[in-house]
C-alpha cells in the first residue's frame, strides 16, 4: 500500500483541546431559557399491574409544572433501537404503560422549576401494584408454562442459520464435545451518564440534545410517538463522554419529549449512575451451549451452538444482538458442517441492548474456550489447532460461498506468537503464584449490510480561502470517527488539518445516517469522507481548468496553489474559489452518498499471561499482546486507543464484572460503583500491540474495522489463560475463586 501524507499517521481525536480545557460541553451542561428539570419515579417491583396512582398531590406543589405518567401522555408503542422507518420491529415499550416490567422501569415522570423540587414531587406520587410472576432466569422464563411478560410467550423470536450438513458431520467425527458456558448483563460504564434536553417551540417544532449514537433512529420514533413528520422533529447530539453502544437506543429521549409538551417549555433530565446502571441498557446475559466434532488430527467437522439471550423487559435489540451473532460466528474458521440457533427471552430485568462487540464477546468466550479444551483433550498445542481451522485469506462464508474479503486471522496468530518471545520470565515466587498464558481468535463485522441498509451521506462545502467546513452525521463518542473522516477530506484535498471544520450529529443540517454502530465508522463513513473528497477535488480543478485554460487532467491540487503539471502554470487556490464565485457565480459544495454492500469482517488474535495467586484465588493480568488484521490504519492513535480501551472491557469482562439479580425481588444487587468493579488502570497489564495491514479491496484505502473486534478475543484469553495455570475449566464468566 502507497505512503500517504496523514493517512496511518497519530491524529489526536479532533476535539482534544476542548475536551482536556474543559470548553467542551456536554448536555448536562446545557441549560436553555425557562428550563425545567425532570425526575422520573421507577418501579420498585419487578412486574406488576398498577392499579392506583395518585398524583394530586405532586401537581399540587409549587413548581411542579407537569407529572407525565400513562394517562395523560402518548402510548404508541414502538422499538427503542429503530434505525429505519420502513423496516419492521417488535414494538412492546411505551413511555409510560399501566404495567412495569422490571425494577427501574418508568413509572412517571415530573418536570419542575428545579431538581430539589422534581425530587420532592416524586414523593408524592402514591402508586398501589398488583404484582405479577416474574422471573430473572431466561431459561425458566422461556418455559412454556412461565407467565408471559408480553403477549403469549417470552420468547421474543428464534433465529436459525445453517452451512453444510451438521448431523451428517457430528457422524464423521471422531469425537465430539459439548459444553454450555454462560456470560453475564453488564454495564456500559461510560464516563458520561444518560442525558436529555428536550423543547417544542412556538411553531410545534420539537428539538431533542442528547447523547445518541443514532439521532435519525430517534427521529423516526420521536415521529411515530407523537404523530409528527420528521420536519418538524431535530436530533442533535453535541458529543458524549462514551457510549460503547449504550447510548443507541431511545431512552430518555421519549420522557423529555412527553414532558416538554406537556409544559411547553425545555425540560433536562439527567440520570445518576444507579439511575443509568438500572433503567437504561446492559449487554445481553447469554446461556449458550456448544458442540463440536473433530477429527484426531484436530480438524473441525462440525458444529452446533445453540444460544439462549435475556433480553431483558422490553424488545428493543433482542432479534439484532443474536442475529449479529449469528452472522458473525461462520467467518472465523473453515467449519464445513455448522448450525446456530439463537433464542432471545424476555425476563422481568432491565433491557439489554447494544454493548461493544454486539453478541460476538459471548458466543466467541463460549467458542474459544471449548476449543482450548478439545486442544488439550486431543494433545494438539492450541496454536496449531487454531492455523489448522483458521479461515484462509481467500475464505468465504460457509453459509453462502460468498467472499469475506481478505481474512488474516493466521497472520495475527503468527505475529503474536512472534512478539510473545519479547516477554521476560515471570517467576512463581517459589509456589506462590500459578502461571497461565492463553489464547483467544475474535472477529466481528464492518457495516450492517448483512441485515439492513447501511448508507451515510457526507457533505464538504469550501470556503473563499479554500478551507472547508465538513458536514457529517457520524456521531463523536471518543472513537474518532469524525477525526477519521477529516485526515480523509485533508489527505484528497490536500489541505493541513487546521483548515478543515466539521459540523455534526444534527438532523436538519447533516445528511442521513444509520447510526454509528457495528464498526461502521472507518469502513463506511470514510467511504463516504473519500467520495465527498474526491467530488470536491474535482470541482476545484474543474473550475481551475476554466480559469487557467488548462486541459484538467493536466492539474494538479498543490497545498496553496493549482498548477499543470504540463505547462507549470500556476493559480492560487484563493483565487480558484474566488473565480467560481464571482465569475462562474457558484459555490463548491458536494456531498456524497456511500452505500455498503460488504461487510469485510477484521479478526484479532489476543495472548494473555496470568498469575493466580494460590492462596487466595485473585487473577493479575501481566502482559498482554493483541494483533489485528484492519486491512489500513487510518488513525493509529485513534486504532491503538481501540485496542486499549478494548482490552481493559474485556479482562473487566472476564474477571470481575456482572449485575446480579435477585430472583426473589428481581432487584440488580450492584447499583453503583461502589459494589460494581470495574477494572482499575493500575491494573492493566503490559501490553504489546501491532496491526496486519493487508488491503482490503472493498474499503476506503484498503481498511476494514477495529473497534469492537478488539473486545471480542480479549475475555476468552484471559480464562484460558487462568485455565492453564490451574488445570481447570472455566465455563462461567466472571471468573470466581470456587470454581477451582
Amino acid at each position: 500500500m502507497k505512503d500517504y501524507n496523514i493517512i496511518g499517521k497519530k491524529v489526536p481525536i479532533v476535539d482534544a483541546e476542548l475536551k482536556v480545557t474543559g470548553q467542551f460541553k456536554y448536555t448536562d451542561d446545557l441549560k436553555l431559557p425557562g428550563m425545567l428539570y425532570a425526575q422520573v419515579l421507577f418501579s420498585p417491583v419487578p412486574h406488576a399491574r398498577i392499579k392506583s396512582l395518585d398524583t394530586s398531590a405532586a401537581e399540587a406543589l409549587p413548581g411542579v409544572r407537569a407529572v407525565a405518567t400513562y394517562k395523560n401522555s402518548s402510548r404508541v408503542k414502538f422499538n427503542s433501537t429503530t434505525r429505519l422507518r420502513t423496516q419492521e420491529w417488535i414494538s412492546n415499550e411505551c413511555v409510560f404503560d399501566d404495567t412495569v416490567r422490571f425494577v427501574g422501569d418508568r413509572v412517571a415522570a415530573v418536570a419542575a422549576d428545579s431538581l430539589a423540587i422534581a425530587k420532592q414531587a416524586l414523593r408524592l406520587i402514591r402508586v398501589e401494584y398488583e404484582e405479577l410472576p416474574h422471573y430473572v432466569d431466561p431459561v425458566v422464563a422461556m418455559q412454556e408454562e412461565s407467565y408471559p411478560i408480553h403477549g403469549s410467550s417470552n420468547i421474543v423470536g428464534k433465529i436459525c442459520q445453517n452451512a453444510g450438513d451438521v448431523d451428517k458431520g457430528f457422524e464423521e467425527s471422531d469425537y465430539i464435545f459439548e459444553d454450555t458456558y454462560t456470560t453475564p448483563a453488564v454495564h456500559h460504564g461510560a464516563i458520561e451518564t444518560h442525558a436529555a434536553i428536550a423543547n417544542f417551540d412556538a411553531k410545534g417544532k420539537l428539538t431533542v440534545i442528547s447523547p445518541n449514537q443514532n439521532i435519525f433512529g430517534t427521529r423516526i420514533i420521536l415521529s411515530r410517538i407523537f404523530g409528527l413528520p420528521m420536519s418538524r422533529i431535530r436530533v442533535i447530539t453535541p458529543g458524549m463522554g462514551g457510549a460503547f453502544g449504550g447510548k443507541l437506543e431511545a431512552t430518555l429521549e421519549p420522557v423529555v419529549a412527553e414532558l416538554a409538551r406537556q409544559t411547553g417549555r425545555p425540560v433536562k433530565l439527567t440520570y445518576n449512575r444507579r439511575e443509568t446502571m438500572l433503567s437504561t441498557r446492559t449487554r445481553h446475559a447469554t446461556v449458550i451451549t456448544i458442540k463440536t466434532g473433530v477429527r484426531k488430527d484436530g480438524t473441525i467437522v462440525a458444529q452446533d451452538l445453540k444460544v439462549i439471550s435475556n433480553t431483558g423487559a422490553y424488545a428493543g435489540s433482542a432479534m439484532n444482538v443474536v442475529g449479529a451473532m449469528s452472522n458473525k460466528v461462520f467467518k472465523a474458521y473453515k467449519i464445513p458442517n455448522m448450525r446456530f440457533t439463537g433464542y432471545p427471552v424476555h425476563t422481568n430485568t432491565p433491557s439489554a441492548g447494544a454493548m461493544r462487540g454486539y453478541g460476538s464477546p459471548q458466543v466467541f468466550f463460549a467458542q474459544q474456550c471449548q476449543l482450548l479444551k478439545i486442544s488439550k483433550a486431543l494433545r494438539i498445542d492450541f496454536a496449531e489447532l487454531q492455523i489448522k481451522n483458521m479461515m484462509d485469506s481467500d475464505g468465504f462464508d460457509q453459509r453462502s460461498g460468498k467472499s469475506i474479503g481478505n481474512p488474516r486471522p493466521k497472520d495475527c496468530l503468527r505475529r503474536a506468537l512472534e512478539l510473545k518471545k519479547n516477554w521476560e520470565p515471570l517467576s512463581d515466587e517459589g509456589g506462590k503464584y500459578s502461571i497461565g498464558v492463553g489464547m483467544a481468535l475474535g472477529c466481528h463485522g464492518s457495516s450492517t449490510c448483512d441485515a439492513h441498509l447501511d448508507q451515510v451521506c457526507i457533505m464538504i462545502k469550501m470556503n473563499e480561502d479554500s478551507s472547508c467546513i465538513m458536514y457529517t452525521g457520524t456521531h463523536e463518542m471518543g472513537q474518532a470517527a469524525i477525526t477519521a473522516q477529516m485526515q480523509v477530506v485533508s489527505e484528497i484535498l490536500n489541505l493541513p488539518l487546521h483548515m478543515i471544520d466539521v459540523v455534526y450529529s444534527d438532523t436538519d443540517v447533516c445528511g442521513w445516517t444509520v447510526g454509528d454502530f457495528s464498526s461502521r465508522g472507518i469502513y463506511v463513513t470514510v467511504h463516504a469522507a473519500k467520495k465527498a473528497a474526491e467530488a470536491a477535488r474535482a470541482a476545484i480543478l474543474r473550475v481551475a481548468a476554466t480559469m487557467m485554460q488548462e486541459d484538467e487532467a493536466d492539474l494538479e491540487l498543490g497545498p496553496n496553489d493549482v498548477y499543470s503539471k504540463v505547462s507549470g502554470k500556476r493559480v492560487e487556490r484563493c483565487q480558484v474559489m474566488d473565480y467560481a464565485q464571482q465569475v462562474l457565480n457558484e459555490d463548491i459544495i458536494c456531498s456524497a452518498t456511500y452505500h455498503a454492500t460488504d461487510s469485510p469482517p477484521p479478526y484479532g488474535v489476543h495472548i494473555a499471561r496470568v498469575r493466580v495467586e494460590n492462596s487466595t484465588g485473585k487473577v493479575e493480568v501481566t502482559d498482554y499482546i493483541a494483533v489485528h488484521d484492519v486491512g489500513k490504519v487510518i488513525n493509529r492513535l485513534g486504532a491503538e486507543g481501540q485496542i486499549e480501551g478494548a482490552v481493559h472491557m474485556g479482562i473487566g469482562y472476564a474477571l470481575c464484572e456482572k449485575i446480579e439479580y435477585d430472583s426473589a425481588y428481581g432487584k440488580a444487587r450492584n447499583n453503583s460503583f461502589r459494589n460494581y468493579k470495574m477494572l482499575k488502570a493500575s491494573e492493566m497489564p503490559r501490553l504489546q500491540l501491532d496491526f496486519i495491514e493487508k488491503y482490503e479491496p472493498t474499503g476506503p484505502f484498503g481498511a476494514k474495522s477495529i473497534s469492537e473486534c478488539a473486545v471480542v478475543p480479549s475475555a476468552p484469553a484471559v480464562i484460558n489463560a487462568v485455565c492453564n495455570a490451574l488445570g481447570i475449566e472455566i465455563k462461567n464468566i466472571p471468573y470466581h475463586v470456587t470454581e477451582q
